[in-house]
């Protein structure tokens, strides 16, 4: 899930619009709900944000270094100011990076997968077993061949392996694929996806490399 902090609704909106199109869940926030939310918000919420979004909030509202204490995410802001020293107050206010707007959406999840890359949370691609998956929007490959997936479905499974190793609930993966807010969807709508992509992966692995254990959640295993 991405956070988009703004102070135009239709900002925020606009943003959520085209991060849903690529299949990432987004939640939006005026300045002053963010500041209350970030301080009080449960780990477990935390943990499901890839990234906060900056955009226009009145100077001081938003404060990096305290989405810093809570979580690790990168911090980019969006800037529609083409000046040097607007953009060196954005880095020492202790955002990791500056986007001039207009930008593509694909630019943001580059941007954002770099980051975390550079930070030593996630590698371009995660490989378990014969499987390669990206974590940038192309599909997983399986021996070196594409595997066509629904977004939804390819979302999950690249949740799945940037938590390789421990188990996820089905509310932390709902939570990371449809946002913390939306309340439009039923959580249950996660055990459909990930049975769908159980089938897949099993029809071109020949096993299933989903785990999963009844109130303990799921796990990708070789």
């Amino acid at each position: 899930m991405i956070v988009i902090v703004d102070e135009r609704e239709l900002v925020t909106e606009g943003y959520s619009s085209l991060f849903d199109r690529e299949g990432v869940a987004t939640a939006g926030f005026a300045p002053g709900e963010f500041g209350e939310w970030v301080s009080s918000a449960a780990d477990t919420d935390l943990r499901s944000v890839r990234a906060f979004l900056i955009g226009d909030c009145r100077e001081g509202a938003i404060s990096p270094r305290q989405i810093r204490d809570r979580t690790g995410a990168p911090v980019i802001a969006l800037s529609e100011q083409h000046s040097l020293e607007h953009t060196l107050r954005l880095f020492e206010s202790g955002v990791d990076d500056v986007v001039r707007k207009p930008v593509h959406i694909r630019e943001i999840l580059a941007r954002i997968t770099a980051i975390r890359r550079r930070a030593h949370e996630e590698a371009a691609y995660t490989e378990v077993g014969s499987m390669r998956i990206f974590m940038d929007g192309r599909d997983p490959e399986i021996d070196g061949e594409p595997l066509p997936l629904p977004r939804r479905e390819r979302r999950i499974l690249e949740y799945l392996a940037s938590n390789r190793g421990r188990r996820v609930t089905k509310t932390q993966v709902f939570n990371a694929i449809y946002g913390i807010f939306d309340e439009e969807v039923e959580e249950n709508v996660v055990e459909s996806h990930i049975s769908k992509l159980r089938k897949k992966l099993r029809e071109r692995l020949g096993h299933d490399p989903i785990d999963s254990k009844r109130f303990l959640g799921y796990r990708l295993v070789f």
